[in-house]
């Protein structure tokens, strides 16, 4: 772990530095609170920050109310060093943000216990990061495709349309649904059925741009959107997936499965004003239609 030393004092800084790399720390070392604060306006900066009270330009206490107020994602645990030693001066730094106070001059074991202490409060609260981001990927996600769930996809379709709104901009929305599905789930298995799903899912996401957004609306059926996207640009995209799903079967234990989409493409024009719920119905209705015509085929809402 990386550890920011700021110190004004040459010799105070290099007896804390090799005190740091004998116990396997990284250190990065300042002589004043501004290059500190330079250096941890970063996120990627040290964590880990042993602060002197008194420098020049910053002092230890300021660089520890800009470090709490900033407002970033990353906390940085902070840790005094001073000679000052009163009540009053230790609450001074503890309400300026530090998380601990050593005074000089300190034994080395004490230094290396508080910055063990740190450090497992530093990592569990990546543990817990990491986690919450788990839950928050989970929330937004189809857990079988990875591809965005029915209330994410509706989500992102809002504030699209909002976006499209404001922008006088276009938007396109492809709905989509396995063509037989329920045959295959018969014929090979829901285990078969769920790596067809995957598959295509995957062969979807592959065939839209990088800031377009694909989701499972439910079942065996997909919803794209796809942001200031025209007709024509719609329709490449929706052949796209058509022929990329019908193309290749999809394979499963050594069995080839034949697999088909049907897709309904509906777009709200630069201008228009149209719901959620009514640009999906359009959506729906084309694919509808496009079932009803033969199946592995795309049907437009309106020309």
């Amino acid at each position: 772990m990386k550890v920011l030393i700021a110190d004004d004092d040459t010799i105070s800084r290099a007896v804390v530095k090799a005190l740091l790399l004998k116990w396997g720390y990284e250190v990065l070392e300042v002589e004043d609170g501004k290059q500190a604060w330079d250096i941890l306006k970063d996120n990627d900066s040290s964590h880990l920050v042993l602060l002197d009270w008194m420098m020049p330009g910053m002092d230890g206490l300021e660089l520890s109310r800009r470090l709490r107020q900033s407002g970033t994602n990353t906390y940085h645990y902070i840790i005094l060093l001073t000679g000052r030693d009163s009540k009053e001066d230790i609450i001074g730094g503890l309400n300026a943000g530090a998380d601990d106070y050593i005074t000089k001059p300190f034994i080395p074991e004490e230094l290396e216990l508080r910055l063990r202490t740190g450090k497992r409060i530093l990592d569990l609260q990546q543990s817990l990061k990491e986690a919450l981001e788990v839950q928050r990927f989970q929330a937004q996600h189809d857990r079988l495709t990875g591809i965005f769930n029915h209330v994410e996809i509706l989500n992102i379709l809002e504030k699209e349309l909002d976006r499209a709104g404001r922008q006088n901009g276009n938007l396109a929305v492809i709905m989509g649904d396995l063509d037989r599905f329920k045959k295959v789930n018969d014929t090979y298995g829901h285990v078969a059925g769920d790596a067809v799903l995957v598959e295509v899912a995957a062969r979807m996401k592959n065939n839209i741009r990088l800031y377009d957004s694909a989701g499972r609306y439910g079942g065996e059926e997909f919803l794209l959107v796809l942001p200031g996207c025209t007709t024509e640009e719609a329709i490449i995209i929706a052949n796209r997936i058509l022929e990329s799903i019908s193309k290749e079967p999809v394979i499963f234990n050594n069995t080839l499965i034949k697999v088909t989409i049907s897709l309904g493409l509906a777009v709200n024009r630069a201008g228009e004003t149209i719901t959620v719920t009514e640009l999906v119905q359009l959506a729906d209705t084309a694919l509808y239609k496009a079932k009803q015509n033969g199946r592995n085929r795309m049907e437009q809402a309106r020309a």
